[in-house]
């Protein structure tokens, strides 16, 4: 084959033709053979190739050996795990700003129930897991935590209810993420005691990552001209609470939920009485009530991550302090 045939034979998608090494001998000319490896060097490299290779074929086949649900349980875990040869997945991956209406696709239940442990935050947060956490050995990372209150306020035929309830978002307060991730070790521990010494030397860093972030949130909030904040979530709690923040109104606007005629009007004169320079969205939430009160006000629309979804929990949380000290420093 020429070599313009050839490189036709690749432009058109197709495979060249392949020749041997060996050619037919002209008369009187020898024919010149390929070397080939001895058998026994042949037989090494399989050796050497066929646990590679098998490997390969098992970390893609078998599940993880533990779920996490979230992300700062997800992060934990796997810190903690680091240097063993246990596996960690998540069961929560999109970018979604609360679980109260949450439920597992098909795949996450196939991971939930292959896993030998699943790791969850607690407080209540992970109701949607259901019958799961019946039958499946659970390291709940909630243990110890003081719970805060949360208040539900609903309109319905011209009066209003509350209902208070457990506030779960826990972890946007690096105090209690430090327990949380005391609670994971523990219990990781007691599962897989041959990795005990382990877990504890991995534990030392993360411990000291999180009383850095905490130590940093502490400083750059400690000089804010004004405390007091309107949220558009109502699981800034924890955050607000580790670094002396106020706030005055948390609304929980989804979509199809928007905060009614009533309450724009009330959060307005919240915002206009206290004179706050900035309100306050979720990353992943609605911003339409908060682009009238802005309208209405003056105040500056900036979005806080409630660190349940994403890529990083320290990322998210670093932006959280960054964002309240621009908007109110």
């Amino acid at each position: 084959m020429r070599d313009s045939d050839t490189s036709e034979s690749r432009k058109n998608g197709g495979t060249p033709d392949v020749f041997p090494i060996c050619h037919t001998a002209r008369s009187g000319q020898k024919i010149r053979r390929s070397p080939q490896l001895p058998p026994s060097v042949v037989a090494l490299i399989t050796l050497m190739l066929l646990p590679m290779l098998l490997f390969g074929c098992q970390s893609r086949d078998e599940p993880a050996q533990i779920a996490a649900t979230t992300l700062p349980v997800f992060e934990f875990t796997a810190r903690l795990c680091e240097g063993t040869p246990l596996t960690v997945t998540r069961l929560v991956t999109e970018q979604v700003s609360c679980l109260h209406d949450y439920s597992l696709n098909v795949d996450q239940v196939k991971a939930a129930e292959s896993a030998e442990v699943v790791v969850i935050s607690g407080a209540g947060l992970e109701d949607f897991l259901g019958d799961i956490l019946d039958s499946a050995d659970t390291i709940d990372a909630s243990g110890g935590v003081k719970l805060l209150c949360s208040e539900e306020e609903h309109e319905a035929h011209d009066h209003e209810s509350h209902h208070h309830e457990e506030d779960p978002h826990i972890w946007l307060s690096p105090k209690n993420a430090e327990t949380m991730a005391k609670n994971i070790c523990g219990g990781l521990a007691q599962q897989y005691p041959a990795y005990r010494e382990t877990f504890d030397d991995n534990l030392g860093g993360l411990l000291a990552d999180l009383e850095e972030l905490r130590n940093y949130g502490e400083s750059s909030l400690s000089q804010l001209r004004c405390r007091e904040l309107v949220t558009f979530h109502d699981g800034f709690s924890y955050f607000a609470q580790a670094f002396d923040l106020t706030i005055l109104e948390a609304v929980e606007e989804e979509s199809g939920s928007e905060a009614s005629a009533k309450e724009l009007k009330h959060l307005i004169g919240v915002v206009q009485a206290h004179s706050l320079p900035a309100i306050f969205t979720e990353r992943n939430g609605s911003v339409s009530a908060a682009d009238v009160i802005s309208r209405e006000t003056g105040a500056q629309v900036f979005s806080l991550d409630m660190a349940m979804a994403g890529d990083s929990y320290f990322d998210a949380m670093y932006h959280n302090i960054d964002t309240i000290k621009e908007a109110l420093g």
